[in-house]
């Protein structure tokens, strides 16, 4: 007896890929306008507090600026299918050169023993940081697979591992201002660069699509 033909997952309908497609163009425009003003504050605290490492924080909120503007790039073309894996791929170069800067970064901070002064602006701008960037990250995945779009589920990662740094820059901070282990901060950065590259790797693949299937019609 010949088994059943199993049918390929569906994609969403046209009205529900309409309403997510716009819920990805807000989602991408809150994480624009967000960093950037993420990025602003830091970079300012940071110079204040001659703070590399708040400095190399508010890099990386430009960073996720270029991930996100990607995405924005390819939702904003009639078919935003077709432009996928270049987004991906600029995803992509957005995680390498995140880890190529905090390597760079931390590296000279333990060579030079670089010690940042205590910045009040910056803790309080990680902890809430801490407290956005899940809730936004979960939001863009969720999104992102329900629609089946790697590079939204890529964008969704960047956004994650903004959080993870947003934890390691509170709490170097925390431990100088307070028992001035000043080697902690670029120390667990390091540990933020191993991920930025190996989600990099990921987007470059094409492996960010993690739904149980993506729906006919995707980038293989």
């Amino acid at each position: 007896m010949s088994l059943p033909l199993i049918s390929p997952v569906a994609g969403p309908a046209p009205a529900r890929r309409a309403v997510l497609t716009r819920r990805v163009r807000l989602l991408v425009a809150t994480t624009i306008g967000y960093n950037l003003v993420e990025a602003g504050v830091a970079l300012a605290a940071g110079a204040l507090a001659s703070s590399a490492a708040l400095v190399g924080f508010g890099l990386d909120s430009l960073v996720e600026v270029s991930s996100a503007a990607a995405v924005a790039w390819q939702f904003a073309g009639r078919d935003p299918e077709a432009r996928e894996r270049t987004a991906l791929r600029l995803i992509a170069l957005s995680f390498f050169a995140l880890a190529a800067y905090v390597t760079v970064h931390s590296g000279l901070s333990l060579a030079g023993r670089a010690e940042p002064g205590a910045s009040p602006a910056g803790l309080v701008l990680t902890a809430v940081s801490l407290a956005v960037m899940p809730a936004l990250s979960y939001a863009q995945r969720r999104t992102g697979r329900e629609l089946g779009s790697r590079s939204a589920v890529a964008d969704s990662r960047q956004t994650l591992l903004c959080t993870y740094l947003s934890a390691v820059v509170l709490l170097g901070l925390g431990l100088n201002s307070v028992l001035g282990w000043w080697w902690a901060d670029p120390v667990a950065a390091l540990v933020v660069a191993a991920v930025a590259v190996k989600e990099g790797r990921e987007a470059w693949r094409g492996d960010a699509c993690c739904a149980t299937g993506c729906h006919a019609g995707s980038p293989a």
